[in-house]
């Protein structure tokens, strides 16, 4: 789109069903024609209703504004009243169109029938009996029977817990890029992960790399936090942050602009032993990163062991809301031996209740030493429960006791005395907005993606560790069983080709 007052940068606005993105400021036009134009992608709508809605669109933006009543408000009536009109009447138009289901005919087949499973799907209130049915990529059945014979391949789920895919939140998924990377590909049989965000294991420097090397050729979904640090963790076990200087605003703000397909935003670790005596300024870098990208991004901020119980307080008030605070049970302490985190003296801090109350997001982050069940516990029942529970796995973290895979982190939870519901949410539907750049991820809606965890709720005596060699027993845990990414089961049945995305 042309801007009257930058000629030389054009804007684009991308839309994608409910979800509108936002806008990103291009450093020039691709092309020698600087030409506004709009471009739809539509299944089952009809041609008449986009045309009405760019045509009354048109008229808006080519007719002058109506002058000002004396009241001093627009007058009622013009051009672009009859535009949102007709908008709204193409919008009506669709909203009760199913397209993903209108397509098939009744003798189309589906490419996958996951047959006889207990759904358990949040976003929708859903729990019951219900076969699943996938065609093209997408969702697009979910009925109480659909006959073996309609699927091309037949998954049988029964006994089995089906939900939507899993998405994990907090995840290191940078192999041969950053020190501590796993394949996330190889992670979906230990914990059902169809999306894995990474978390930070790329800065500016090797983002690029991540990019065209990792995303490109893995099935599980990607998204990352760009980390403040110019070159993420590549230099792991060596702290990335002693020097200032590596953490740079105008590169990071770049990065996080030129991928704002798959960058979230800005990951910050603000350990002590990560970033030395430069107190609060990472973080003030990290939230300025994101600001001048002009995506929306979201800060990621990585807390246990902070210098000091006022450095906590600080990063906490600092938090804008949707910001994420990971680790946010973490009770390893700074260098001094000090525990500088969010419980003080068995309650929490006034910073982070407050963070909570503004719509900070608290991330479980369990990782290989950052669960303390002490701390849990006490912030739980005092104000401060997770909203998104992932692994933080990675090649050390996922060797140690605490098996910090996305089904046991979760089988934690069902410990504390989370309902299963609740505990799901947490690591579908809720994870699933952090992200909000796939329409419809963490869901089992016609016409989302075809993602979808299998899993066996294992009844019997369980016992589980956290990070701090504490205890808990409990009497269930979610073992995977199969996982589904875009229509397509890892393992078999087979798809032929075997796979299109």
């Amino acid at each position: 789109m042309a801007l009257s007052d930058r000629p030389d940068q054009p804007v684009v606005l991308h839309g994608v069903q409910h979800l509108f993105h936002p806008p990103v400021l291009l450093p020039q036009w691709p092309s020698e024609d600087r030409r506004t134009r709009m471009v739809f992608i539509t299944r089952d709508l009809p041609q008449e209703a986009i045309e009405a809605t760019l045509t009354a669109f048109e008229s808006a933006v080519e007719e002058p504004a109506e002058p000002p009543s004396s009241a001093g408000r627009p007058a009622a009536g013009g051009s672009r009243r009859e535009f949102l009109a007709v908008a709204a009447a193409a919008a009506a138009t669709t909203a009760f169109v199913a397209p993903a289901r209108a397509i098939m005919g009744p003798d189309d087949k589906f490419d996958l029938v996951i047959k006889g499973g207990d759904v358990l799907d949040p976003s929708q209130s859903l729990r019951g009996k219900r076969d699943i049915g996938i065609r093209y990529g997408v969702i697009e059945a979910a009925e109480p029977e659909i006959p073996a014979s309609r699927g091309v391949r037949v998954l049988d789920a029964s006994g089995k817990l089906v939900t939507p895919g899993l998405v994990d939140l907090h995840a290191h998924v940078y192999p041969y890029g950053s020190a501590i990377g796993i394949p996330a590909d190889e992670l979906v049989g230990h914990q059902c992960s169809t999306t894995c965000v990474s978390a930070g294991d790329a800065g500016a420097n090797n983002f690029a790399a991540f990019r065209r090397f990792i995303v490109a050729q893995t099935r599980t979904r990607l998204y990352a936090f760009i980390h403040i640090a110019n070159t993420g963790l590549a230099s792991f076990p060596v702290a990335e942050l002693t020097n200032i200087d590596i953490a740079n605003v105008d590169a990071a703000a770049k990065a996080i602009a030129e991928n704002a397909d798959l960058a979230l935003g800005a990951k910050v670790r603000m350990s002590e032993n990560i970033i030395a005596k430069n107190g609060i300024e990472p973080l003030k870098r990290a939230i300025a990163a994101c600001e001048k990208a002009g995506t929306g991004g979201r800060v990621m901020v990585h807390i246990g062991g902070v210098e000091t119980r006022a450095l906590m307080s600080e990063i906490l008030d600092l938090l804008r809301p949707g910001d994420i605070l990971t680790h946010a049970y973490t009770g390893a302490p700074n260098l001094a031996g000090d525990f500088t985190n969010i419980i003080q003296d068995g309650r929490p801090l006034p910073a982070a209740l407050a963070a909570k109350q503004r719509g900070v997001v608290f991330d479980v982050g369990h990782g290989g030493g950052s669960f303390d069940y002490t701390v849990a516990e006490a912030a739980i029942a005092q104000g401060c429960p997770p909203d998104t529970i992932s692994s933080d796995i990675h090649v050390f973290s996922g060797n140690t006791p605490g098996m910090p895979y996305l089904t046991w982190v979760m089988s934690k939870f069902l410990g504390l005395g989370f309902p299963l519901d609740q505990v799901v949410a947490m690591a579908t539907v809720n994870p699933a907005k952090v992200i909000n750049r796939l329409p419809k991820l963490g869901t089992l809606q016609v016409g989302a993606p075809g993602d979808v965890a299998i899993m066996e709720l294992v009844e019997g005596p369980v016992s589980f560790v956290d990070t701090r060699n504490n205890t808990r027993n409990g009497t269930v845990h979610l073992q995977p069983v199969q996982t589904v990414t875009a229509g397509v089961p890892f393992g078999r049945p087979y798809n032929l080709p075997f796979s299109v995305r």
